[in-house]
């Protein structure tokens, strides 16, 4: 079975949207779920995230809890975003980002809109993983090493935002982007066409100015 690379942080709605589709995937390929932290593929191409810009965050928003409502996926935004998602990045390395631990995290926050920014709640959540010492082991240097090589592996693969699924080094961003994937892995006629082919090297004929 083909292997497909699942990029995402836990940061994006449209990752948690993404991650309660995988399984239309799993017929086709083998997905292999690897946490990046979004703000290091920003600052690596130079970009911003949504919600780095006022309109587009507060459309950002409208839009993933359209889309929730559309694909019939449970959503609550948490108390507070942007957030800080880098102990949970830690937590999926620590736990070898298996789908179970992915999809526990990915819920806590976006299903039941909940941020683990007190003792409570973080208890709450390592419980539910089954990690007693979670402090220890996310602080552990394999495992901060870990995520930092995986960001680092996925800009250079050219990953700049999150999800991002990568199928024979072809890349699919967003969480719109699942048929697309779906119709490559199927073999659909598009993408063997020349117009297809084209795309990757259409010129530039103007650059925007600092």
């Amino acid at each position: 079975m083909r292997i497909a690379d699942w990029y995402f942080d836990f940061i994006s709605p449209f990752a948690y949207l993404q991650s309660e589709q995988l399984d239309r995937l799993r017929p086709h390929v083998q997905l292999r779920y690897r946490p990046v932290l979004f703000a290091g593929l920003l600052k690596h191409w130079g970009g911003k995230g949504p919600a780095e810009i006022v309109p587009k965050r507060q459309f950002t928003y409208e839009h993933v809890l359209w889309q929730a409502q559309k694909l019939g996926i449970p959503f609550k935004m948490p108390p507070a975003h942007p957030f800080n998602p880098l102990a949970l990045l830690r937590l999926a390395t620590a736990c070898d980002a298996t789908p179970d631990v992915v999809h526990r995290i990915f819920r806590f926050v976006w299903q039941d809109g909940r941020l683990p920014d007190t003792p409570l709640e973080w208890f709450e959540l390592t419980s539910l993983l089954g990690m007693p010492n979670a402090d220890a082991q996310i602080s552990a240097s394999r495992v901060k090493d870990v995520l930092r090589s995986e960001t680092d592996a996925a800009a250079a693969r050219g990953v700049f935002g999150v999800p991002t699924l990568i199928v024979d080094d072809r890349l699919f961003w967003g969480a719109d982007a699942t048929d697309m994937a779906i119709d490559y892995l199927e073999g659909a006629p598009v993408f063997r066409s020349d117009a297809y082919a084209r795309m990757r090297e259409l010129p530039t004929s103007a650059t925007r100015s600092e």
